[in-house]
């Protein structure tokens, strides 16, 4: 026995140190905002300074600029160009090639499209899917999701978040945005014309002023403390159907932009921008309230380009100085804001320790959707299984403020489907970016190329297909390479499966 003992004290004392804490996360989701719908700049110069926008000028969220003050933010990070396929790829950390709901998803049937592949997955996630909800609640997180879920159609397994790996569910459904945003409409429950759209289990607001962006964050509150009364970590999937239409003015912020010359619409999207704004800053507050700001880590993101109402899917207008916005091939389609941050940054704070942020920083390497994934698995220390393929890489170098030399600086956007832009893949490599159009309108083979250098034209105005062809045929092979490693699907003519053709270089 003595021996035993005297074996114990000699055995290194970090054996014995005790370990950091698991963090609680929140991953503020914000439905169909895009990079220009702030007021806290998102691009950046050669040399890492901030640059401001037109856009930036227009919008109010202050909270936002709090959040980057306290940490790092992207200048190019990227969704896919609709909402359920990035919502799957946050999930399962896979590209929605290889998840393929490559579309999304409809509550009202299979939205495929006259040409689409009608194999895609518009059934959704289910629970036999590895999500990432499921492997955090695994690891001893309460996972909590509150807002828009929109990963399965009605009627089917995947429709209620609880089946998919959250312990809690708070408004979420099938439906991709919200009947109404007034409580005076039951949020749309009260409404026979909107029920598709109607957020569910929000009784207790119905017939009230409160507003449903301000009720989600009430009942995200609700849960924060519930987790801390049974003292478990939580990740807290803070998914607002804001800004989303309908495009229902906020009155709590209407006055800010009363004197403007925009129209109605514009005007009351920047009151669902703001209410979203003041939601981030009651969470921030309300973590700092209970003591546990510095224990908590902050990812704030868009799920697609911006759906600001002024401009065509292929003008410079919603997301200018780029072009496009949601539902199209541009960079305004795909481009989306990104934060992320400890609730009190504190250098040497044992939990921050395992993964450092950069204060103030921004980073300009890509960053993607599904990296999300596993990094939050990876500060959790959770693991997915052997056999899931996961297509993100660790932003962990990135939020320290560093270059990653071994990272992929490649996004690929599958979309095999009508909606503003209709059958494309995009693919970026690099400072290069491929548009490929699987049946041009015109039907020339030459009008299925688009070659843009998004460092030297990041509106996408001027085309290089023609005068770049090795560079073009080069890009046309690894995208198809890729999109096959990963079992894409592809657009059907005919019962003709249209794969993509390389050029001729």
């Amino acid at each position: 026995m003595k021996r035993y003992f005297l074996s114990l004290l000699l055995l290194p004392l970090s054996l014995f140190a005790a370990q950091p804490a698991q963090p609680n996360i929140i991953l503020f989701l914000v439905d169909d905002m895009g990079l220009m719908d702030t007021s806290a700049p998102m691009l950046a110069d050669d040399s890492g300074n901030i640059v401001s926008q037109p856009l930036n000028a227009w919008y109010r969220t202050p909270n936002m600029e709090r959040l980057a003050k306290k940490g790092i933010r992207f200048s190019q990070f990227y969704a896919h160009t609709v909402c359920s396929p990035t919502r799957a790829s946050i999930m399962t950390g896979q590209n929605s090639a290889r998840h393929r709901t490559t579309q999304f998803i409809s509550p009202r049937g299979k939205n495929t499209g006259d040409h689409g592949p009608e194999d895609w997955n518009w059934a959704g996630l289910t629970s036999d899917d590895v999500t990432l909800p499921g492997l955090l609640r695994d690891f001893g997180y309460r996972t909590i999701h509150v807002g828009k879920a929109h990963f399965a159609p009605p009627d089917h397994v995947g429709e209620d978040p609880s089946n998919l790996g959250f312990d809690v569910n708070v408004g979420g459904a099938s439906m991709g945005q919200p009947g109404s945003y007034w409580g005076q409409d039951g949020y749309g429950n009260l409404n026979p014309k909107r029920a598709t759209w109607a957020v569910p289990g929000m009784e207790k607001y119905y017939g009230t002023d409160t507003f449903l962006t301000e009720a989600l964050t009430i009942e995200a509150k609700a849960e924060i403390d519930r987790s801390l009364e049974i003292d478990a970590p939580f990740y807290l999937y803070m998914s607002h159907y804001s800004v989303h239409s309908p495009f229902q003015s906020d009155p709590r912020f209407e006055d800010n932009y009363a004197g403007s010359d925009k129209d109605e619409r514009s005007r009351a999207y920047a009151t669902l921008i703001e209410g979203m704004d003041k939601s981030l800053g009651d969470l921030m507050d309300h973590l700092e309230a209970r003591g546990i700001a510095e224990n908590t880590l902050i990812i704030f993101m868009g799920d697609n380009g911006s759906d600001a109402p002024f401009g065509g899917a292929d003008n410079i207008a919603s997301s200018a100085p780029f072009r496009g916005k949601k539902a199209s091939r541009w960079e305004g389609g795909i481009r989306v804001p990104f934060i992320a941050a400890w609730g009190d940054p504190q250098s040497g704070h044992p939990v921050q320790q395992q993964l450092l942020i950069k204060v103030g920083g921004v980073q300009s390497q890509l960053g993607i959707c599904y990296d999300v994934f596993p990094t939050l698995l990876a500060v959790a220390t959770a693991k997915p299984p052997m056999d899931h393929v996961v297509d993100g890489q660790n932003l962990k170098p990135l939020l320290q403020g560093d270059r990653d030399p071994e990272r992929k600086e490649v996004f690929l956007s599958h979309f095999p489907h009508e909606h503003r832009n209709n059958y494309f893949t995009s693919y970026r490599a690099g400072n290069w970016k491929l548009i490929y159009h699987y049946l041009p309108e015109s039907g020339r083979d030459a009008d299925r190329y688009e070659l843009y250098n998004l460092r030297k034209d990041p509106s996408e105005s001027d085309n290089q297909a023609a005068v770049q062809p090795e560079r073009l045929a080069r890009m046309t092979r690894v995208m198809t390479r890729q999109l096959d490693a990963m079992e894409a699907l592809y657009p059907v003519v005919d019962g003709v499966e249209q794969r993509p053709v390389v050029p001729s270089s």
